[in-house]
């Protein structure tokens, strides 16, 4: 918790602090000239902190998030038999890959990625233009420079095209630029700047970009660049991949479920968190409500009502082996109260079914729901909501991204018998990989396994080519699909961007 409250009191606080309307005596940064902007390095430090803040709303119900898993087969948002859910058919558009380009899940995904993008070119702007100097200057620069290409690598992996602009004195509309330009300039700002970051995951670099955090970047970049630019980069992405390795500061957790605890900060696992506190953090973490039943609170003493949205796409389960502890990341079978008593509702046992009757009616308790993040006692929406950390970027990914890159070169048995390797199956009571389960099926289904509900699903699928088969509810899809469209309201406001083309 220690570590939290210290990023959460210099980073997040403060924005809290600059959108309130009440407290008069908060400096409000745009009215102050550059030349006496910082007086200090912590004001530099708070004022930096705005641009982290706009990850907060990544995992929430109209995000990113849920833009990517309700369009992949491990996550579904089916309609209720109370008519319920439907929401107009904008996650039915999602799930079936027709996304049309007013969807409002699409548009307040794009706006969430440019916000984080425009408040990282103002604050670089800022601190670069300020005669002040701090030791901390180039290093607090060169982290918001990874924080943007992070934002860029989110929205060129899911738009392909983009709307691209770093100078906020220009005043011309943004221009449009390719995948192609797009990952030379991420590749290029997280080359040119991670030698200045902080080499070391310590209390003061909780939740911010660190070298373990943009060598991951890196190599995910590089794992993708045959999709995304047409370029084998595998070798890149082990080299990148071994980057963090020779860190070593991050270890493979015992327990699976150690990375997601309310009180997660104590994982060493976790290269990179969006870290959340119920009265620091401006936008909550509620996963508790969209996807459980009401029935749930026996089970974990919540206040309030649930919402019933978000299901384990049926069939998903299937790919996890009855002794496989990662199962448990969901709810499914007879559900417990908090003594361990059945729950009975009215004289009816209460049973979240992992299959699903009906796409356009599902009943009540249908659908395998999602625990993987611990639930604390007493939730109540937006009054005590989460507090475990987001989990943008593990270790496990780090060894997976290697393992996978090396399978593409036909090398996988250089790793395969790292012990930190095999432990990642054998904590979830599994035994470990052998070169024989790599295949292109039974490497995909490992890393759904391994990273369900953690934002990966969309990107693994379209780069094991499965993107556009069929399953549960939706139909085959074409290479169009692999792109969401640009949102209506952004081309409407912008002349220079075209919709993106077909793949």
């Amino acid at each position: 918790m220690k570590n939290k409250i210290l990023f959460a009191s210099i980073f997040l606080a403060v924005f809290l602090g600059m959108v309130s309307c009440t407290d008069l005596e908060e400096k409000v940064y745009s009215d102050i000239p550059i030349d006496v902007f910082f007086n200090n390095e912590q004001d530099m430090l708070m004022y930096a902190g705005t641009a982290y803040t706009k990850l907060q709303k990544y995992p929430e119900e109209f995000s990113l998030w849920s833009l990517d898993e309700l369009a992949s087969d491990e996550m579904v948002a089916p309609g209720r038999d109370d008519g319920l859910v439907w929401d107009n058919g904008r996650w039915d558009e999602i799930q079936k890959h027709q996304v049309k380009p007013t969807n409002k899940i699409l548009t307040l995904a794009w706006e969430n990625v440019y916000q984080g993008i425009a408040s990282c070119n103002q604050i670089i702007h800022t601190i670069e233009a300020s005669p002040i100097t701090f030791p901390a200057k180039d290093q607090v620069t060169a982290e918001i420079k990874i924080l943007r290409a992070y934002y860029y690598y989110l929205a060129m992996d899911n738009w392909g095209n983009v709307q691209y602009i770093i100078d906020v004195t220009d005043k011309n509309l943004p221009v449009q630029k390719d995948r192609k330009f797009m990952f030379a300039f991420i590749e290029n700002e997280i080359l040119s700047n991670i030698n200045k970051l902080q080499d070391k995951p310590t209390v003061q670099f909780y939740g911010r970009v660190t070298q373990g955090m943009a060598y991951t970047l890196l190599a995910k970049m590089y794992l993708n660049a045959q999709e995304w630019i047409g370029t084998n980069e595998n070798q890149k992405a082990i080299d990148a991949c071994d980057k963090v390795i020779a860190l070593n500061s991050y270890h493979i957790e015992d327990n699976f479920f150690s990375n997601f605890l309310v009180n997660n900060e104590g994982s060493s696992e976790n290269i990179f968190v969006i870290p959340m506190e119920t009265v620091l953090t401006k936008d909550h973490f509620y996963w508790y409500v969209l996807t459980l039943n009401d029935a749930s609170s026996a089970t974990f003493n919540f206040l309030g009502g649930m919402w019933d949205e978000f299901i384990l796409e049926p069939g998903f389960l299937n790919k996890y082996a009855d002794n496989d502890l990662r199962k448990n990341s969901f709810l499914f079978g007879q559900q417990k109260d908090k003594s361990g008593k059945d729950i009975i509702i009215d004289g009816e046992p209460f049973i979240y079914t992992p299959t699903v009757e009906n796409y356009m009616a599902r009943k009540k308790w249908e659908g395998a729901r999602c625990c993987k993040y611990q639930y604390q006692d007493g939730l109540q929406y937006y009054v005590n909501d989460m507090e475990n950390d987001y989990v943008l970027f593990r270790y496990a990914d780090v060894l997976y991204t290697k393992l996978e890159a090396l399978w593409r070169l036909n090398r996988a048995g250089e790793m395969i018998n790292n012990p930190d390797l095999q432990k990642i199956r054998t904590r979830a009571g599994m035994t470990p990989l052998t070169l024989s389960d790599l295949t292109t099926t039974g490497f995909l289904d490992e890393l759904g396994r391994e990273f369900a509900w953690e934002g990966h699903r969309r990107q693994d699928m379209i780069r094991f080519g499965a993107w556009g088969n069929s399953w549960w509810s939706k139909p085959p899809s074409g290479p169009d699909a692999k792109l969401f469209p640009i949102p209506q309201s952004v081309l409407d406001a912008n002349s220079n961007l075209v919709q993106n083309p077909p793949m």
